[in-house]
């Protein structure tokens, strides 16, 4: 599948480790650097994203998967999408793209999957309905719960309260 020597994605020689690459076939996954896997779990830096420009035509369907979804998250960054629109997949393929979500729907801001107990911190101030303050951009929420069937919002404590959070306005710390 790879050669443990050096990242499927930005070809970095050294000690990598396996990546799962939810929603298709089980066990599927990619051998990523420690500098790739933290940025996929947290903030990506864009400069380094630039090798997808030739990961992305790799012959092994779950990079492929992995870099259509990076290119996603980074879709605000021009030459991203350029590279997005370049990208043809089969449909095979593009169903597995599109399924992230099937195995870990909580997802924040940056398309990280969310799961319980994970520390997330608010992108923008929040008004909280009914407890009269509201919640600051920057304050970490600390041990968060999955509304399980609401795949958009989890729950939290911010000042003591416990308050429902959408997920689209927090970050994966």
């Amino acid at each position: 599948m790879s050669n443990a020597l050096s990242c499927d994605l930005c070809s970095a020689e050294g000690a990598t480790r396996f990546f799962a690459v939810t929603g298709g076939p089980e066990e599927a996954g990619v051998q990523i650097c420690e500098t790739c896997h933290r940025q996929i779990e947290g903030e990506l830096e864009p400069g380094h994203w630039r090798c997808l420009a030739s990961s992305m035509w790799s012959g092994e369907p779950a990079v492929q998967v992995l870099a259509a979804r990076l290119l996603a998250r980074l879709a605000e960054q021009d030459w991203a999408r350029d590279l997005a629109e370049q990208l043809w997949l089969d449909e095979e393929i593009q169903a597995w793209v599109d399924n992230q979500t099937r195995v870990g729907s909580h997802v924040d801001s940056n398309g990280a999957i969310l799961v319980s107990g994970d520390t997330v911190v608010l992108i923008k101030d929040l008004p909280v309905k009914g407890a009269g303050f509201t919640a600051k951009r920057g304050t970490a929420v600390r041990g968060i719960s999955l509304v399980q069937d609401n795949p958009e919002h989890i729950e939290g404590r911010v000042e003591g309260q416990r308050i429902v959070i959408l997920t689209k306005f927090v970050k994966k710390k």
